[in-house]
Parts: C-alpha cells; sequence; structure tokens
C-alpha cells in the first residue's frame, strides 16, 4: 500500500526543479533553485485546483477534467471535474465534484465515494466526515470530523477547524488552533516517525524537524502575510505557496519568496527529473 506523499519528485541537490502550482487562472510552473525562484510560465490555461506530481506525471484537478501532463502541454483523461488529486501506488487518485473516488491507470476505475472532498494524500481523504483511508476493501471512514487536509509519510496527519492532529493509537492533538494546511515528506519520514513536516491556519506556519518528538512543532516566520495554502519539499529546500500567489523557498538560510501574481492560488507540486 502506499504510504508517500507524491506531490513532488526528488533529484540531486544540484539540480534545479519546478513548482507546480494550481490557481484560478491556470496551471502555471516556475523553476526553483534551493531558496532561489527563477523564471515562470503559465503551463495550461484552465481553473485549477489542486496539482500533484505522480509517476504519471503533473496531474491538475481542474473544474472541467482531470488533466495529466507537463510543461510541454496537458491532456485530458475523461474524469469530469475534479476537487482533488494525488499520486497514489504509482498511479492517479481523483475526487469528484460528485464524491466520485477513482483511480487512473490510463483508464479510470471507480473506488468510491465521499461526499465533500477536501485533499487527498496517497491513501488519505479528508472530508466533511473525517478523514477515510483507502484499502484493497475499498474506503473506510478512520475518524475525526470536518478534515481541511490530511499527509501521509510516516505518521498521518489532518487539519481541522479544532486542531492539528497525528494518528497513533486513535487520533492525538499535535497543535491546538484552526489548521488549514497538514504535509509531510516522505523521504524524512519512517513507518511510524514523522520526518519533515508542515502545517498552517489561517495566520501562522509551523514546521516538524526529523528526529523531534512527533509533538515538537515550531512556529515559522514568513517574508509574505497571506494564508499558507500549500507546502511541498525538494530534497535540499522546503517551499511554500500562499493564496496570492507568491513562493517562498528555505534552503536552510531563511526564506527567499517571489509574487507569481495568481489569483487564488491552491495547491503546489515539485516536480524534478528522477523517480516518482
Amino acid at each position: 500500500m502506499p504510504t508517500i506523499r507524491e506531490k513532488r519528485v526528488y533529484t540531486d541537490q544540484s539540480e534545479t526543479v519546478d513548482a507546480y502550482v494550481a490557481a484560478d487562472l491556470g496551471v502555471a510552473v516556475a523553476r526553483v533553485s534551493q531558496d532561489k525562484i527563477g523564471e515562470f510560465s503559465l503551463a495550461e490555461r484552465c481553473t485549477a485546483r489542486d496539482v500533484a506530481a505522480t509517476a504519471r506525471g503533473v496531474a491538475a484537478a481542474t473544474d472541467e477534467d482531470v488533466l495529466l501532463g507537463d510543461d510541454d502541454g496537458f491532456a485530458e483523461t475523461g474524469f469530469g471535474p475534479a476537487v482533488a488529486v494525488t499520486g497514489y501506488d504509482g498511479d492517479v487518485l481523483a475526487a469528484g465534484e460528485d464524491g466520485r473516488l477513482a483511480r487512473y491507470d490510463g483508464s479510470w476505475e471507480s473506488v468510491g465515494t465521499v461526499a465533500d472532498v477536501r485533499a487527498l494524500d496517497a491513501d488519505l481523504v479528508a472530508a466533511a466526515d473525517g478523514v477515510h483511508r483507502l484499502t484493497d476493501d475499498g474506503l473506510s471512514a478512520v475518524g475525526l470530523d470536518d478534515a481541511k487536509d490530511v499527509a501521509a509519510a510516516g505518521v498521518p496527519l489532518a487539519a481541522t477547524p479544532d486542531g492539528l492532529y497525528r494518528l497513533g493509537a486513535g487520533w492525538m492533538e499535535a497543535i491546538e488552533g484552526a489548521f488549514e494546511v497538514a504535509t509531510s515528506d516522505p523521504v524524512t519520514a519512517d513507518a511510524g516517525e514523522l520526518g519533515r513536516a508542515h502545517a498552517a491556519t489561517a495566520d501562522s506556519l509551523y514546521e516538524h524537524a526529523p528526529g523531534d518528538d512527533a509533538d515538537a512543532w515550531r512556529a515559522r516566520e514568513l517574508p509574505v502575510e497571506d494564508a499558507v495554502v500549500d507546502v511541498a519539499y525538494a530534497t535540499d529546500a522546503v517551499v511554500v505557496l500562499t493564496a496570492d500567489g507568491a513562493l517562498a523557498a528555505d534552503a536552510g538560510d531563511g526564506f527567499r519568496h517571489r509574487s507569481l501574481g495568481l489569483r487564488a492560488a491552491s495547491a503546489l507540486a515539485v516536480v524534478a527529473e528522477g523517480n516518482a
């Protein structure tokens, strides 16, 4: 079963990576080298709601379809209007406006239904009625209410209006607050151990460092004031996306940022040559 967040693919530290952003204007791509954010362009004009790096390419959930491609272009897959996408066990998992969840391996196969999906990460689903998990036997509810986001690597995380929760012997509160974002890095995580991870409320960003206790989180200062909507990971940097389309990258010496000028940015995927 998948245990990793496929929101990025790793490459050598010396290489520049592509950061894909989902926004109302479409899917944009920016070049990022450590904490330097370089040129950017619009890769696909659409209304994009989510984006993920998968073994089958960059997947974008849009108001018309799930698209697959890269900065050379995207193609329709025939899914229909989608609200979320993720990489799942070498394939693509998508959630539709109607609650349909389906897996793509060249064609779509329905795997279940969950109403009001907010986010997907590997085998986890964040929805209005809590967190669900996709298994070989189908979808199962695993607790909580009003989940806004989930992260699967190492120790599952869930962002809710009541706090950030981690899954151990049941869901346990890690940080109090109204959380909207939860992300984790699979490369620095092990089964049952959280590695690099981030979580955000409307006005604060929190960070977990590899090797720290699961409840050891610290606040991070950003050079921008807008709300964080997503975080992704490269080998040597953390990349943060804000709602007004700014990217901020930290390679160990603090965040540097650049505005992409994208309205209603909602999701980030960092991609590089290598493995998925």
